[in-house]
């Protein structure tokens, strides 16, 4: 678990992100902290690891070994798990690992979920240094690295609770670095510390929307609590939704805005837009990689979808993802015909000569063509604009929003959680007159099968289906079918135990305090 200090570090970066300006250093164990600077450079780092893969960039000095580097990125492996397994797209390359992720068959062995797992214990190692390094420090600027590296910590260990049960090892700043197997921790004690890590640190950090661009404050810290206890009912078997909706208040009352223009939320000039509360930084020069932001750019476009699209010279574009039906079919279309412009602007689907509505062959090794092109995300400014690399994009992945706590808020009011029908009606009516572009699309009243369809429109390839689906009832079982699912055209009830993931073989055979998931 201890990781060489002997790392260089990048900054963080995304269009002008407060981050941009610190110098790629070569630091080590005797002099990662020598001066106040080497702390922001350090927790520079922790930051970084969500979007690049290495030391250098795209590829050379790659953090994990082992794996392929340009597909071990933290944030496109935590969307593969939880995107390619639901009913949302596929991705049509036969690349290790992914025909099981589409066919809900995946094993120990999956190359994506060791990748997943390995991410979350490498952040969580980084941090846990810094924050052991910090401890004795004073100063006030060093207090708010220390509760952001905190932050990030517990955003690591909340996805070893979403995806694997929170059965994973855990580890404090209070282990020291040496050779010793960590214990295996649970879910419920797992939520219970990042309930708790959060809690505290909450008013440790920075006002909401007063940090540098790309760094978290308080609104993100209060946002991943929201979704800690909107899924504790699923996560450890606990109601607390009148927990996530107080919560979800407190955010409402930081004085964050609605975006007004909801394709502003995914172009190169995102880190302008309203109503990101945190994002995963991307930048076309200083943080290459084969990462989320490449694939989703890329991946969704060929040379027809880049001519119709108006664009000129890009260097990606290989075709990988398409939509299944099951995620079209959520949007409202005239006569229902999908093959007409949808009045809602968050159906960016292009409809080109060819292509299907529906995947009729399995999606690993099926045709482009088969299944809409989507273009939600753009290596493009608002003016028009390209980013600064044609084949790397610099659009920032927006991982908390606006928009999906106002959906919480309505969703545990829903629930039982409290708070009032008026209030969660305008939240969700808020959106919808965003996509609409005026109130056409309005509704005057909601029940959880909209909330769970609106939030598929809404946060649409944002990392969150998967994890939707299970805290609705629709993922495992045959209550709800999708095309290939468990691996049958027209959908096939898939087990109760793969709501989460196994762990990887290679670290239980390494580890004999652990024990596997139930299931695998």
């Amino acid at each position: 678990m201890h990781l060489s200090m002997a790392i260089f570090l990048l900054g963080v970066v995304g269009c002008t992100d407060d981050l941009d300006n610190i110098a790629t250093n070569n630091v080590n164990s005797s002099n990662a902290f020598d001066n106040p600077d080497s702390y922001l450079q350090f927790l520079a780092k922790i930051y970084a690891g969500l979007s690049v893969t290495g030391q250098q960039g795209p590829a050379g000095q790659g953090d994990l070994i082992g794996f392929d580097e340009g597909a071990s990125q933290y944030a496109r492996n935590y969307f593969n798990l939880n995107e390619f397994t639901a009913d949302a797209l596929k991705w049509r390359f036969n690349d290790s690992g992914f025909r099981a992720l589409h066919e809900n068959t995946w094993t120990a062995d999956n190359d994506v979920i060791s990748v997943m797992y390995n991410r979350i214990i490498f952040q969580v190692t980084q941090a846990n240094e810094f924050i052991r390094q910090t401890a004795d420090q004073s100063d006030a600027e060093i207090a708010f690295y220390r509760s952001e590296a905190r932050f990030l910590r517990a955003l690591s260990y909340y996805h070893g609770l979403e995806l694997f049960g929170g059965n994973i090892p855990f580890v404090t700043e209070d282990d020291l670095p040496g050779a010793f197997l960590p214990e295996q921790t649970n879910g419920s004690d797992l939520f219970t510390y990042i309930e708790s890590e959060l809690l505290e640190i909450a008013d440790l950090m920075v006002a909401p929307r007063q940090n540098g661009y790309g760094r978290a404050d308080r609104g993100a810290a209060l946002t991943l609590l929201a979704k800690l206890y909107l899924n504790a009912e699923a996560f450890i078997g606990e109601n607390r939704y009148a927990d996530c909706l107080s919560v979800c208040q407190d955010i409402l009352a930081a004085g964050y805005q609605l975006e007004p223009e909801y394709a502003n939320l995914f172009q190169v000039d995102n880190n302008t837009a309203q109503g990101v509360i945190f994002p995963i930084t991307h930048d076309g020069i200083q943080t290459q990689s084969f990462g989320l932001m490449f694939v989703l750019v890329n991946g969704t476009v060929n040379a027809d979808v880049n001519a119709e699209l108006g664009i000129q010279g890009n260097n990606g574009g290989f075709a990988a993802f398409s939509c299944r039906e099951e995620f079209v079919n959520l949007y409202e279309f005239p006569d229902d015909d999908p093959f007409q412009d949808s009045p809602d602007v968050r159906a960016s689907f292009l409809f080109k000569t060819g292509h299907s509505v529906d995947v009729p062959s399995p999606p690993v090794g099926s045709a482009f063509t088969e299944g809409f092109a989507y273009t939600k995300f753009r290596n493009d400014m608002t003016n028009g604009t390209r980013g600064q690399d044609n084949t790397f994009p610099d659009t920032d992945f927006p991982l908390f929003r606006l928009a999906d706590v106002y959906l919480m808020y309505a969703e545990a009011h829903l629930r039982g959680g409290g708070g009032d029908l008026a209030t969660a009606l305008d939240l969700v009516n808020q959106i919808r007159t965003r996509a609409y572009g005026d109130n056409s699309g309005n509704v005057t009243s909601i029940d959880l099968q909209f909330i769970l369809d609106e939030r598929g429109r809404e946060l649409s390839w944002e990392g969150q289906r998967r994890t939707d689906l299970i805290r609705f009832g629709q993922y495992t079982g045959s209550t709800y079918m999708w095309d290939w699912k468990g691996g049958s055209a027209q959908g096939t009830s898939i087990e109760e135990f793969r709501k989460i993931f196994p762990l990887p073989s290679g670290d239980l055979n390494a580890n004999p305090n652990l024990v596997q998931n139930p299931g695998y």
